[in-house]
């Protein structure tokens, strides 16, 4: 579907409320990423000189989701490392629930090069949705911040 690959932020009183779209899930799921990391800084200017790999899996599609954005974002207060750009290998059905494996690469937080923005406290699962439309898949989600 043409016009289909982007993530946009929606009307929320208190939170960061991400719609994203795309043409296949694992789009989708590297614009989720790439959403959450712009909340907290210019993600253009992040340069890519670490990569880090998530393996995981979760129960269902919105699990899989929650885990693949709060493992970056555990990494993120672990390390202080911001990511920019995002790759998602698969997300695959397996056993009783959905596996995926991403990259995602980055540099150490530098407030001189990163304009800090608004930090990102925790992915939730309030109004969170992952819908396959046919010709596109369309997530939502809510940060808390």
């Amino acid at each position: 579907m043409e016009g289909c690959d982007y993530f946009r932020f929606l009307e929320h009183t208190a939170d960061a409320y991400v719609e994203v779209c795309a043409t296949t899930l694992e789009r989708a799921f590297e614009l989720a990423a790439k959403a959450m990391f712009e909340v907290m800084t210019d993600t253009s200017r992040v340069e890519p000189v670490r990569e880090y790999v998530v393996v995981d899996q979760g129960f269902d599609l919105e699990n899989a989701l929650y885990r693949w954005l709060e493992d970056l974002l555990v990494e993120y207060g672990r390390s202080s490392t911001l990511f920019g750009e995002f790759r998602i290998d698969y997300v695959r059905a397996e056993g009783e629930g959905y596996a995926f494996r991403g990259r995602a690469l980055g540099e150490t937080f530098n407030p001189e090069k990163h304009e800090p923005r608004v930090e990102v406290k925790a992915v939730t699962y309030s109004q969170m949705e992952v819908l396959d439309l046919g010709d596109r898949w369309v997530l939502r989600f809510v940060l808390d911040i």
